[in-house]
């Protein structure tokens, strides 16, 4: 029994299965944001100029793959710092370089956010450099990212999140998976009156609907993801 527990244990832990989620260029299959029926283009394109108290962005079609292994084990945070160029970051941190970002879920987890068009590849080269227990999964089509940025997202957050987001409790940098409105998000600050939420793709309508709701005594304005 010991034998076939040990063989059974090797088999399983040389045995990965990855594939590209992203459409081929020459299919004709486009990829849709969990937005693209709320045409954030066309509202862009509307308030062109304007700047608002509060500015919605959609960071749509990135690649989201998260991350789970052991601090502890050096095959793990050093097969990722090889792979992205970054090592993981401290509690209720994240690091940026190049277009890669990774966020600090939990004690044992991460999200790592690249570009759409790289995801594959990044996905591969943690596949190739992480040694030990780990696990690493493309999410990318089951998240998207909305960046807040203007002079009243506080205002907005304060009455969307059950957390202190006052600048001495949340400095830029900290990351807090926390309940927005009534799902659930990753919350970042990534600027001085800028904001990231990363949320669910079967959540982002709700959320798209909260934020038009919820700015309706601030100027919500729409702006393109350049």
């Amino acid at each position: 029994m010991s034998d076939q527990n040990n063989r059974a244990e090797f088999i399983y832990a040389q045995t990965i299965n990855s594939m590209d989620q992203r459409p081929v260029s020459d299919s004709g299959i486009e990829g849709r944001s969990p937005l693209k029926h709320a045409d954030l283009d066309t509202q862009a394109t509307a308030h062109q100029g304007e700047l608002g108290t509060v500015q919605l962005t959609e960071l749509e079609l990135l690649g989201h793959i998260v991350l789970r292994g052991k601090l502890s084990n050096p095959g793990f945070t050093q097969g990722v710092e090889r792979a992205l160029g970054l090592a993981l970051p401290e509690t209720l941190k994240m690091v940026e370089k190049e277009q890669i970002s990774i966020r600090w879920i939990s004690p044992d987890e991460w999200l790592v956010v690249v570009p759409g068009e790289r995801s594959y590849e990044i996905e591969q080269a943690l596949v190739n450099e992480v040694q030990g227990h780990c696990a690493i999964v493309n999410v990318s089509g089951g998240q998207t990212i909305l960046r807040l940025s203007g002079s009243d997202v506080q205002k907005l957050l304060q009455k969307s999140v059950p957390l202190d987001v006052h600048p001495r409790s949340f400095p830029i940098g900290k990351v807090v998976t926390t309940v927005f409105a009534k799902t659930q998000a990753v919350l970042s600050r990534t600027g001085e009156q800028q904001w990231e939420l990363v949320i669910r793709r079967s959540f982002a309508d709700y959320v798209w609907l909260w934020l038009q709701d919820s700015c309706a005594e601030f100027k919500l304005v729409i702006k393109q993801n350049k």
